[in-house]
């Protein structure tokens, strides 16, 4: 039986041969042309949960070497090294000593990429030191918070030439590549509509008492994980605080940013209660933080209108008692996919059922095994122990193979910019009473002429 190491050991040797080579070679910005690399040397600022579960997929790689991990976080180190170990490797050099500590790693020559895993609000600035010190970027999402930081990444890398990707791994879920698959085999029809979101109960994420997930109602200093800054952002914030996870794929559906784009949106929420419940249920309702005044509504609904003629409809909720969804729906002139009920409904051209029944769904499964990604269909048996679901594989993977063959990224920063936006816009259009915001061309027109290359090579 074929291992993830040899297999991956494989796949490193034929990633070589495969039939992309005038692609291999791209400009720096000194104008000389850059070969394909041997071996990816990455460096990893934030070594917590997230940081560690791209460090264990870097590992499986023979092409790949650590050379440097940073962390203000003693724990967090001390894990990773131990990872580091069991799996044979050379110990990275640390970093740790406070916040700024990320820019003396940046000084190292042996560093190729970094992998940013950290708390939202150190995305762009360490991103941006990154790419200043030449190097490959791949930031967790969402890549910004402000609109100013969406545009900070686009100027930084405009400038230097350096890449920056963001990490939206839902972008490699199975089955929307699959349909992404279908969208460009034209069996929707002319795409009209998506629907998607982050419908996901982070209630247990955003307090416990220090020892871990869904413990006490505490959040902040001293706080486990993501509740001692994330769940700030929902006392200080009412819009879509994490857009990408839905939005990312349904951008590759609708080919933003490469032939259409973003033009508007319109957002609104509903009251905020679920948080302050969670508080009174867990701590009762003396605990000093019932008292908090969380702005983030419950229910966040977004619409987006497109460049050509498409909406999009983004909804935003994690403080609801729910099961986990994204909630994607693909629609277009001949058919359309649900995701919750994974179930389809086609048309020919002409009108004609392709479905069994007219006005009926059928099970997708049959349509999941026929359009199966290729990228999938190659690398199903390596990423099969992967996190969520395989997806976390295939992300690092696009950034590896971007730096090992001096490309850019298949997310590139105009899609960090644009997606990620949507949150910041989102909260001004609430502000100002669902007014319609105007979305930026983080492109600067581009978006006209670019081509599509998500999906379509064995890098990406």
């Amino acid at each position: 039986m074929t291992t993830r190491r040899s297999f991956l050991r494989t796949a490193a040797l034929s990633t070589a041969a495969a039939p992309f080579m005038p692609s291999f070679y791209t400009t720096s910005t000194a104008g000389n042309l850059r070969a394909p690399l041997n071996k990816v040397r990455l460096g990893f600022i934030g070594v917590g949960l997230r940081g560690r579960s791209h460090v264990q997929q870097a590992l499986y790689r023979p092409d790949v070497d650590i050379t440097a991990i940073c962390d203000i976080s003693a724990d967090s180190i001390a894990k990773t090294n131990a990872m580091i170990e069991k799996a044979g490797r050379k110990a990275p050099v640390a970093y740790s000593k406070g916040d700024e500590a990320f820019k003396d790693m940046l000084k190292r020559d042996d560093i190729d990429g970094v992998v940013i895993a950290t708390p939202w609000e150190w995305h762009v600035p360490m991103a941006v030191a990154t790419m200043k010190a030449g190097k490959y970027a791949g930031v967790e999402v969402s890549a910004t918070v402000t609109l100013k930081e969406s545009w900070d990444l686009v100027d930084t890398f405009e400038k230097t030439g350096s890449h920056c990707m963001i990490l939206e791994n839902v972008c490699y879920r199975r089955d929307v590549m699959a349909i992404l698959n279908m969208v460009r085999q034209g069996m929707f029809g002319e795409m009209t509509y998506a629907h998607c979101g982050y419908e996901h109960d982070l209630r247990n994420i955003k307090f416990n008492d220090g020892k871990g997930h869904g413990v006490g109602a505490e959040f902040g200093k001293g706080a486990y994980s993501e509740a001692s800054w994330r769940t700030q952002h929902s006392v200080d914030r009412n819009g879509d605080l994490y857009p990408t996870h839905g939005l990312g794929p349904v951008a590759h559906w609708l080919n933003i940013n490469r032939g259409n784009q973003f033009v508007r949106l319109t957002s609104m929420a509903t009251k905020s209660r679920g948080l302050h419940k969670y508080v009174v249920d867990k701590g009762g309702a003396n605990h000093p933080n019932a008292k908090v005044n969380f702005k983030l509504g419950d229910v966040v609904t977004t619409m987006v209108e497109c460049a050509n003629g498409e909406n999009i409809m983004i909804i935003h909720d994690t403080n609801s008692p729910r099961p986990y969804s994204l909630g994607f729906r693909a629609q277009g002139t001949q058919g359309i996919w649900m995701d919750d009920n994974d179930m389809i409904y086609l048309e020919d051209a002409n009108g004609k059922p392709l479905s069994p029944k007219p006005h009926t769904w059928e099970p997708f499964a049959p349509y999941q095994e026929k359009y199966d990604h290729p990228l999938w269909k190659q690398h199903s048996q390596t990423a099969q122990n992967a996190g969520h679901g395989g997806i976390d594989f295939f992300v690092l993977r696009g950034f590896i193979e971007s730096i090992k063959n001096q490309v850019a990224p298949p997310m590139d920063v105009y899609d960090a910019a644009a997606w990620s936006a949507i949150s910041p816009l989102s909260e001004e259009s609430i502000a100002k009473g669902s007014k319609p915001i105007d979305i930026p061309d983080f492109t600067r027109g581009k978006w006209k002429t670019n081509k599509p290359i998500f999906g379509l090579n064995d890098i990406y």
